[in-house]
């Protein structure tokens, strides 16, 4: 495992700890960029229109379509970092 692999796997784990929750707009930042950084660009179909959660999460995900993988780990684990600082 590289070190930005174990960073962004600790990044991970260090998210479920936050003592305050984010608002939804960082939120959907932190899904988009540990989905594009573990997934890649995003699969499968935009979830339906009554599904507004999952579209929205889709609709994050989407926005980095293109970004590298490296990138959106570094991405995630400097987002995380603030949030816990």
């Amino acid at each position: 495992m590289s070190d930005l692999d174990a960073q962004f796997a600790q990044a991970a784990k260090d998210v479920m700890t936050l003592t305050e929750e984010p608002d939804n707009t960082v939120k959907l930042k932190l899904y988009a960029l540990y989905k594009q950084g573990s997934e890649g660009d995003v699969k499968g179909d935009k979830p339906g229109f009554f599904d507004f959660v999952g579209g929205a999460k889709y609709e994050a995900w989407e926005k980095l379509k293109g970004m590298d993988s490296q990138q959106a780990k570094k991405d995630y684990i400097a987002l995380v970092g603030k949030l816990t600082a």
